[in-house]
């Protein structure tokens, strides 16, 4: 729930920001010269930017609950059971061996979205985030075309 808290503040407070930002572009724009009618433009694309970026990966973590609270009622989530560092954090080599256990079932399924989520979330534990996200990205596609 503390996640979920962090991302929606951290949504609204963008938003401010491309409220602000955006502003400011229709401001350089009513100025009306070329320059800053030409800088006006530029800044209003960067809360476009922004706003599609921000949809895009609220669309992406809303999927993937959705796939974790499916496979929670399957029964089906990976249990957390690595060996951590007194940080707190994932002791490598625990993690190492749950990717290993979990590459070998996609290897075993590559058309299951359930073992591409197991495999993100081995991933994440390891610390390698883009190859978490692109197998989280690979689970829900595979989760859509079963339905």
């Amino acid at each position: 729930m503390r996640a979920k808290i962090s991302y929606a503040l951290t949504a609204a407070v963008l938003v401010v920001y491309f409220v602000l930002v955006g502003s400011r572009g229709v401001l350089l724009i009513k100025a009306g010269t070329l320059l800053t009618v030409t800088f006006g433009v530029a800044v209003l694309i960067l809360p476009v930017i922004g706003v599609w970026f921000l949809w895009k990966n609220t669309q992406f973590v809303r999927d993937a609950n959705r796939l974790a609270a499916e496979l929670d009622a399957e029964g089906g989530l990976p249990v957390d059971n690595l060996k951590r560092l007194p940080s707190g954090r994932v002791d490598r080599e625990s993690a190492d061996e749950v990717f290993a256990l979990r590459k070998a079932e996609t290897e075993d399924a590559p058309d299951d979205w359930r073992s591409w989520f197991r495999l993100a979330v081995a991933y994440h534990d390891a610390r390698d985030t883009p190859r978490a996200r692109r197998a989280m990205q690979r689970a829900i596609a595979l989760r859509k075309t079963a339905s």
